[in-house]
């Protein structure tokens, strides 16, 4: 509240401007509640990687679902271990959705990550790399 009894004009919504925050937060935290009913490090818990099935490689997001249930375990280590991008991924995630809310509180129309074109293509780019070491000998450390 102001001097004047109004609520500033950002502060005044009806909490509209926190339902988008809200659901994507619920979905969050539905997906760590099932990780945390399921250990995924169980053969077949959460079902085969298709692209592994079908070519024999790790794809970029193979031993994610590993990393981020060892991350809610607080065991980094082996979650780098399982995925080191997954972790980068969670905590870039994270941090952006954590800053998100009250950049949606100031501004209903607010985005949770806005990424400039070179910022996408180098995270993309990345990515390939990421994908190609991780199947070489060299890169065998970076395989879950």
């Amino acid at each position: 509240m102001t001097r004047h009894g109004l609520a500033p004009p950002s502060l005044k919504r009806d909490g509209r401007a926190l339902r988008a925050p809200a659901v994507v937060g619920s979905i969050g935290l539905a997906g760590a509640g099932l990780l945390l009913l399921r250990d995924p490090h169980t053969p077949g818990s959460y079902g085969l990687c298709p692209f592994n099935a079908l070519t024999g490689l790790y794809c970029p997001g193979c031993g994610g679902t590993r990393a981020a249930y060892d991350l809610l375990h607080f065991d980094v280590a082996a979650a780098i271990s399982s995925n080191v991008f997954a972790v980068v991924l969670i905590a870039t995630l994270l941090v952006a959705y954590l800053r998100w809310i009250p950049a949606r509180m100031r501004a209903e129309n607010a985005r949770m990550i806005v990424l400039p074109a070179r910022v996408s293509m180098l995270v993309l780019t990345a990515l390939f790399v990421f994908t190609i070491v991780r199947n070489t000998p060299a890169g065998a450390w970076l395989a879950p």
